[in-house]
């Protein structure tokens, strides 16, 4: 039963990934909170897990005329350092300060949607 259960919650988080909708909160929580796995793991998994599931969307944008390739090899540039030094950062924290760190992450970035989707209402 745990297989299935953690199947559908990988599978609903790269589809909700994939289409930029928080797919990577719901893995990092379902892991944290619902397995034996510690923050640290959990995050490492989460990053892992993206890795192929973010090359194939980028190519599906592309395809689809959603991304600037440039900003897209830009922020690549930018990224895969700076993830690098994260998780190597995160060896060296305590599991209390990265679930703390998450969560403030969490609240902000809600804080944020929540507040800046009324301003762009009419874009669409």
């Amino acid at each position: 039963m745990n297989f299935i259960i953690s199947s559908v919650v990988g599978l609903a988080s790269g589809i909700l990934a994939s289409m930029g909708m928080g797919g990577g909160f719901i893995l990092v929580v379902y892991l944290a909170l619902f397995t034996d796995i510690a923050q640290k793991g959990a995050q490492g998994i989460n990053l892992l897990f993206f890795m192929p599931i973010t090359i194939l969307a980028v190519f599906i944008h592309i395809k689809n005329k959603l991304i600037d390739v440039k900003t897209a090899v830009i922020c690549s540039v930018i990224g895969i350092p700076a993830v690098t030094a994260g998780f190597y950062l995160a060896q060296f924290m305590d599991n209390s300060w990265l679930r703390k760190g998450f969560a403030v992450f969490i609240i902000v970035s809600g804080l944020k949607d929540l507040f800046s989707k009324g301003k762009n209402k009419s874009d669409s």
